[in-house]
């Protein structure tokens, strides 16, 4: 949970995975240096250990959430409360050996203990990103796991009453702690929306964990927001911009193309521009999360802004991850939308190895062309032209570009194909902010981003991400 709330909010989720895990386990080594004591004291100190788990553990996403919107000192309550933890479960496993020592031989004794802990991690590791966080979201997962070690430390309180004294007391301590969880699951809802009224500066309208990422919408006046884990990914008074730049100038140039695919996009707005093309006979969206897909299909305000687009006969939707599901499909598409969402420092979708470029220019017609999102060239330099010299070394030909976006500065894109592309003569009818006369200009760069050297990012050695580290570190500071 630790590990999967920092990549939501600080991004990055190699590195938040690698130091929490890291953390936990070298804080178990703590368990070694417990003191030897009476058995009497084993089992107090076994029950008190099962009521601070429960505690620590169930309020930790909580408290995590709340330390990030109130704090800046969200690192050092993480690796704190990540500690604690792992000092508290290093220790059960030792003092349950010596509980039951007496009872079981040393073999059995270490295979029973060892093989239902492990069982016990398998089973809430695959309950957490299946079913806990896509219906209770990351705080009542927390206070749910707690209530059941606190519900565990009363059940010990009849199941080896021969063994503990001032039962009543300790009854009374597993009772209070079970009553301040289920407070805090009452709760749950107020705690997160008041994390996310400090976080974000307009009102939250929608929020919720998903198996992949965390969905926010804000509102102010005319202003819909969406941020994915806590990063923004449009504002709806000038996502026409991003979305009629990055579709038109490479599907208007393509005459009499049919098939269309999208890679990512799960907002429909995409798909929207796409669906101004009357020639276009099936477009196919291919996004990982089906809570974004549905979110956007269904949410009476966001139908508006995507004029229905994913419900429409043309529009066929699949939930699943990109790299592989075009490893399994033979289809060949006119043009392809590689509309991944940019999340800063993090191991996402957006970096992309060459490999996965190689993939899908088996999957170009002829005369098909790929755009791609990638990012600043101004603010994420190297990045950017890292994203094209990885297209380069696929082996498709590049046409960069980029456009002004008020919510995000200079935003880049890349053109890819087989021939030669030539920037169309006119566009759909109906567009806000793009012409034919317009075009032309988007793919000349002023000096300060023009290309810089940067090595293409490949599947062993993503140095997108070192790039995206450095540019963004240094926008930052």
């Amino acid at each position: 949970m630790a590990g999967t709330l920092a990549s939501y909010l600080l991004g990055d989720s190699v590195f938040q995975f690698s130091t929490v895990i890291g953390s936990y386990l070298f804080a178990m080594v703590w368990a070694a240096i417990f003191p030897d004591s009476s058995r009497e004291a084993w089992w107090r100190v076994s029950f008190s250990i099962e009521l601070m788990v429960g505690l620590v553990g169930g309020f930790s996403s909580a408290a995590l959430f709340l330390a990030f919107a109130y704090t800046q000192g969200f690192r050092l309550i993480l690796y704190a409360v990540v500690v604690a933890i792992g000092i508290l479960v290093g220790l059960e496993i030792p003092l349950l050996m010596r509980i039951l020592k007496n009872r079981l031989e040393f073999r059995e004794l270490v295979a029973h203990v060892l093989t239902f802990d492990y069982l016990g991690a398998l089973a809430a590791s695959l309950l957490f990103p299946i079913l806990l966080v896509p219906k209770l979201g990351m705080v009542r997962s927390a206070l749910l796991f707690g209530i059941v070690n606190a519900g565990v430390a009363l059940w010990s309180t009849y199941l080896f009453r021969d063994q503990l004294g001032g039962r009543s007391l300790l009854r009374a301590a597993s009772i209070a702690v079970l009553a301040l969880l289920g407070a805090g699951m009452a709760a749950s809802e107020k705690i997160t929306q008041a994390a996310d009224n400090n976080l974000y500066a307009d009102e939250v309208i929608f929020s919720r964990d998903t198996r992949y990422q965390r969905i926010v919408l804000t509102k102010w006046k005319d202003d819909v927001r969406l941020f994915l884990s806590s990063h923004l990914q449009f504002s709806s008074r000038d996502e026409y911009r991003y979305h009629e730049a990055l579709v038109h100038p490479g599907l208007a140039a393509i005459p009499g193309a049919r098939r269309v695919l999208v890679l990512g996009g799960g907002d429909g707005l995409a798909v929207r521009e796409i669906l101004k093309y009357p020639d276009v006979e099936s477009i196919t969206l291919v996004d990982l999360d089906p809570e974004m897909t549905r979110l956007f299909s269904t949410h009476p305000y966001l139908v508006t802004l995507n004029q229905h687009s994913l419900t429409n006969a043309r529009v066929h939707v699949i939930n699943a991850d990109a790299f592989p599901w075009l490893q399994q499909t033979s289809d060949a598409y006119d043009f392809v939308v590689v509309d991944f969402p940019t999340q800063p420092i993090t191991l996402s979708a957006n970096f992309t190895p060459r490999a996965f470029y190689r993939l899908l220019a088996k999957h170009l017609s002829a005369q098909g062309l790929a755009v791609v999102q990638s990012t600043s060239p101004l603010f994420a330099r190297q990045s950017y032209w890292c994203i094209v010299e990885t297209l380069k070394q696929a082996g498709l030909k590049t046409y960069p570009y980029h456009l002004y976006v008020p919510s995000f500065g200079e935003w880049g894109f890349v053109l890819a194909g087989v021939y030669a592309y030539e920037s169309p003569v006119s566009l759909p009818g109906g567009l806000r902010y793009l012409s034919a006369a317009l075009v032309p200009q988007m793919f000349q760069f002023p000096v300060d981003m023009l290309p810089v050297d940067a090595e293409p990012n490949r599947l062993n050695d993503q140095v997108l991400v070192r790039y995206y580290e450095h540019d963004w570190r240094e926008i930052t500071h």
